[in-house]
């Protein structure tokens, strides 16, 4: 998980936990789901650019799952405010900018970190995109009948056609 119940009370004093106040007293396993599912919908996000778990937890990540796990508690308390709520839609709005690349988590790579046969370090940053890929096996020219080099032979009224044996008589 990327915050716990102290992490709550020490972003937003121990007022906020009064969203999971329950018959008098804070509700420390609702606390704990939230907290859980929070992360969990953390972790759906920056999944697609981050391999998990990550090697380190940026700061700003607690922030994130405070945020949404006081937004889920207040929501079943029924005391949502207009503050939850904005910082709830702040949250998720980091994290699709997350998911497409706009924006980035700052994680220090760890030296030690990786594969200790081969040397390779894991993948913690954002996943590349590969493009490209094999020759073609087939060309424009090839397809349509003609030289590889794109020029095409001409039949006896001189037009234009794209058979081997009209290149082959032309020189091409």
């Amino acid at each position: 998980m990327y915050a716990a119940q102290a992490d709550i009370v020490s972003l937003y004093g121990e007022n906020a936990l009064f969203v999971a106040v329950r018959d008098g007293e804070v509700d420390a396993p609702a606390v704990e789901r939230a907290l859980a599912s929070a992360s969990a919908e953390i972790d759906a996000y920056i999944a697609v650019r981050y391999a998990l778990p990550l090697i380190e937890t940026p700061p700003f990540l607690q922030t994130i799952c405070v945020d949404i796990a006081v937004y889920r508690l207040a929501l079943s308390a029924d005391v949502l405010s207009e503050e939850h709520r904005k910082r709830y839609e702040d949250a998720l709005g980091f994290l699709k900018r997350v998911s497409e690349g706009k924006a980035t988590l700052i994680i220090t790579p760890q030296p030690d970190a990786g594969d200790p046969d081969t040397g390779e370090t894991a993948a913690s940053g954002p996943r590349p995109i590969v493009v490209g890929g094999p020759e073609r096996l087939f060309s424009r020219a090839q397809m349509r009948g003609g030289c590889d080099d794109g020029r095409y032979g001409r039949d006896l009224a001189g037009y234009r056609t794209g058979s081997r044996r009209a290149c082959a008589a032309v020189g091409c």
